[in-house]
């Protein structure tokens, strides 16, 4: 049989029941757009991750109390308190570490944020004024913490701009403006640039004190939650983190590193092990969506086996006039696998059109790949050979007398 008679017919027999074949593919387009938009989403969440990580700083290294498990390199194995970090930390990794261009120590609270007539939760950061150049903050409006804010204790703060619209109405200008945090009055001093992201670790909805005032009125005592430290070049990454390593073992008088109260990590461990769970999360979404792939499959075979059926005369006549098993095969072959890659290509238009509105509509983050694209067409593919030939071949396999015979 010519390719161009069994293309004709092929669309002749797909459109001698509209109605069928519409609902038939229907299954492999809702399928193939599922899993379009679920891919989406995994991999805009971890484009967005990465770029929050990344928008932070350069060459940086953090070193937390305790451990923080499955990230970066474990020194301790969860032992010690949250509280293990001082200053005096701080300034010793900066005088005594080579390589170190710059440390920043914070401490990370959370609390009620009050002004005139409205109120927000937010984390506050109490740092030093290098924190702006390690973290890459930079400021909109007004000025950063300063080393005379620092040394005077003075109750300022730099507000992020998600804060600034939460706390004030639109138009504005909240610099010399008062805010309470946790009841305790503090004079805004300047406001952020945005960086973009969302949720709970968000550097637009932080606001920023010096770090000797968060201990004494806020926090009551002087730990430290995290120090920032930037390192002179990527180069020398790896050293640096085993300088910091060994230095505070010194200092915290701790000989076997696995009883160690600290943890340093930096920052491609963090984008390493944010890609990881993402990936697995995207994987989950996409096996999730792969469902209804499988029972639109099942609609495919289904269909096709009903065909088999209303046309066991025809199949009879033909096999009667000469056609071979495989011209048969071919036959419902290809009409199973026109159904899957119309619908597929249906499939991911509609899913590329659902990301899209995802993320006008809904604020979510959508990143359609190529890889993404070439998976649902080779699953469409795959869907069309797998559940279209068993019917294919149970109607090779029919007797041309019997099929004739058929009523």
């Amino acid at each position: 049989m010519k390719t161009i008679d069994l293309l004709e017919e092929t669309y002749w027999a797909l459109t001698a029941n509209k109605a069928r074949t519409f609902l038939t593919m229907l299954g492999i387009v809702i399928g193939i757009a599922s899993v379009i938009a679920m891919i989406a989403i995994g991999e805009g969440t971890q484009a967005q991750i990465q770029a929050s990580i990344q928008s932070a700083g350069s060459n940086l290294l953090f070193v937390v109390p305790g451990t923080q498990k499955g990230v970066g390199i474990q020194v301790s194995g969860g032992r010690g308190s949250a509280q293990t970090l001082t200053q005096a930390d701080a300034d010793a990794i900066a005088s005594q570490v080579p390589s170190v261009a710059a440390v920043a120590p914070a401490l990370n609270l959370r609390f009620q944020i009050t002004a005139p007539g409205t109120n927000t939760n937010t984390q506050i950061v109490g740092t030093t004024p290098d924190y702006a150049n390690v973290r890459n903050v930079q400021v909109a409006e007004g000025s950063f913490i300063s080393n005379a804010n620092l040394q005077s204790f003075e109750r300022v703060a730099v507000i992020g701009p998600t804060v600034e619209s939460d706390l004030f109405a639109t138009g504005t200008d909240p610099v010399g403006k008062s805010i309470k945090i946790n009841e305790v009055p503090f004079r805004i001093v300047g406001i952020t640039v945005s960086q973009g992201g969302s949720g709970f670790n968000s550097p637009d909805d932080m606001v920023y004190v010096p770090l000797t005032t968060a201990q004494q009125y806020l926090a009551g005592d002087t730990y430290i939650s995290q120090i920032s430290v930037e390192a002179a070049s990527s180069q020398v990454m790896d050293a640096v983190q085993q300088g910091i390593t060994n230095l505070l073992l010194e200092r915290h008088k701790i000989s076997n590193p696995a009883l160690a109260d600290f943890s340093v990590y930096n920052q491609a461990q963090i984008v390493a092990t944010a890609s990881t769970i993402t990936n697995t999360f995207t994987m989950l979404l996409a096996s999730i969506a792969g469902i209804s792939l499988l029972v639109g499959g099942i609609g495919i075979m289904n269909m096709m086996l009903t065909t088999v059926t209303e046309r066991t005369r025809e199949i009879g006549l033909r096999k009667a006039i000469g056609a071979q098993r495989k011209d048969i095969i071919y036959q419902f072959l290809v009409e199973s696998v026109a159904i899957t890659f119309s619908g597929g290509f249906v499939g991911i238009l509609l899913g590329w059109i659902l990301a899209l509105l995802l993320s006008l509509l809904a604020g979510i983050t959508t990143q359609v790949s190529l890889f993404s694209i070439i998976l649902a067409f080779g699953v469409s593919a795959g869907i069309g050979i797998l559940f279209g030939y068993y019917p294919a071949r149970r109607a090779s396999q029919l007797n041309p007398i019997e099929a004739l015979r058929y009523e």
